[in-house]
């Protein structure tokens, strides 16, 4: 199974994530399969690939709950006709 969830990068005290399509049984820092973006806490920035996000929700792919959150808000889920609740997880 595939999920999209957040991969740690930057310095301490000054975490970066990129939002990565990543298999379930690999480690937070292990291999991906595609990077979909990043997001910046400190900045409050976010960058998403959302054709690339789409492939992947289309395929089956899975979103953390955070990365699900910042799609929503970029309303990626508006494009895919799809919106997800505490219920549907």
């Amino acid at each position: 199974m595939i999920k999209l969830r957040l991969k740690r990068c930057g310095r301490k005290q000054r975490a970066t994530y990129r939002i990565v399509a990543i298999d379930v049984r690999s480690p937070r820092e292990g291999r991906d399969l595609r990077k979909l973006g990043f997001y910046d806490p400190i900045k409050n920035q976010t960058y998403l690939n959302v054709p690339a996000i789409l492939y992947f929700l289309e395929k089956g792919a899975q979103p953390t709950e955070i990365v699900h959150d910042i799609s929503k808000r970029a309303e990626v889920f508006k494009a895919f006709g799809v919106t997800r609740t505490k219920e549907n997880s």
